[in-house]
C-alpha cells in the first residue's frame, strides 16, 4: 500500500512520447505526433489540466481512483492531489503531505521531473526512450486517438507507457504506466486550459499559508 502512495503522486505525472522504429513510416508518424504534443505545451502561455489517475497493485489486487489537477507554465508546475501537493518553481521542489503536515524540500532529478511534469518528459523523450506507434483508436473521451508505446532505453521504474494522443486536438486523452513494482497507473485526461499565464510565485511553496507545517530540507 505504501508503493500505491508513492506512485499515485507521481502523476501526471507519467505523460507522453516515443521513438522506436517498426518500420520507417511508423516512426516517422509517431515522431511527428510527439513532436506537435510537445510543441502544444511549450507554446501554452501556462496550461492547467484535470485528470483521473486509478492506482492498481496487479499482484495484490488493489485499486484505487481520484481526481487532481495539474499547473504547468515552462519548467514550472504545480500538482495537486486530494492528499498532497507539489510545487516546483524550475529547481527546487517543495511536496506538502496534508495528512503529516509537513513539506519535503528537494532538488529533483530530470528522471524524476519525468514523473510528474509532462513537459519534461516532452523535452528529452529522443534520447531516453523508444516508441512504437500502435496505430488508431478511441479515447475514453469518445475521440479519435493515436496509440503510442513507450519503453525506457536504459534501465528504469518505468517499464512501459501506453500513451493515447487526439487526432484533432494533438493533446493527451489517456496514459497507461506499467511500473517493474508491478504498480499500473491508468490516467484519463478530462480538461485542458491554456493562456492562464500563471506568475512564477504560483508555482512556490509559501510558508504562511500553511502556519505550524514541519519542514524538511532534503536537499
Amino acid at each position: 500500500m505504501k508503493d500505491m502512495k508513492m506512485n499515485r503522486n507521481c502523476l501526471a505525472a507519467y505523460v507522453l512520447l516515443l521513438l522506436a522504429v517498426v518500420c520507417p513510416v511508423q516512426a516517422q508518424n509517431a515522431t511527428a505526433i510527439l513532436d506537435k504534443a510537445a510543441g502544444l505545451f511549450e507554446n501554452s502561455n501556462g496550461l492547467r489540466a484535470d485528470f483521473t489517475l486509478q492506482t492498481r497493485a496487479v499482484q495484490q489486487g488493489i485499486s484505487e481512483s481520484f481526481d487532481g489537477v495539474l499547473d504547468i507554465n515552462g519548467d514550472q508546475f504545480l500538482l495537486k492531489t486530494p492528499d498532497m501537493q507539489v510545487w516546483f518553481d524550475g529547481k527546487t521542489q517543495w511536496s506538502y503531505v496534508e495528512r503529516n503536515d509537513e513539506v519535503n524540500v528537494t532538488n529533483p532529478t530530470g528522471e524524476e521531473l519525468q514523473m510528474t511534469n509532462p513537459a519534461a518528459l516532452l523535452r528529452s523523450y529522443k534520447k531516453g526512450f523508444n516508441v512504437k506507434y500502435e496505430g488508431e483508436c478511441t479515447a475514453p473521451n469518445g475521440k479519435s486517438a493515436y496509440t503510442l508505446v513507450l519503453t525506457p532505453k536504459k534501465k528504469s521504474d518505468i517499464e512501459q507507457v501506453e500513451i493515447l494522443i487526439e487526432k484533432n486536438s494533438g493533446w493527451p486523452a489517456a496514459i497507461t504506466i506499467e511500473a517493474k513494482n508491478d504498480i499500473r497507473n491508468s490516467i484519463r485526461i478530462s480538461q485542458i486550459e491554456t493562456g492562464l499565464n500563471q506568475p512564477d510565485s504560483f508555482f512556490v511553496f509559501n510558508e504562511n499559508d500553511y502556519p505550524g507545517v514541519e519542514i524538511i530540507d532534503l536537499r
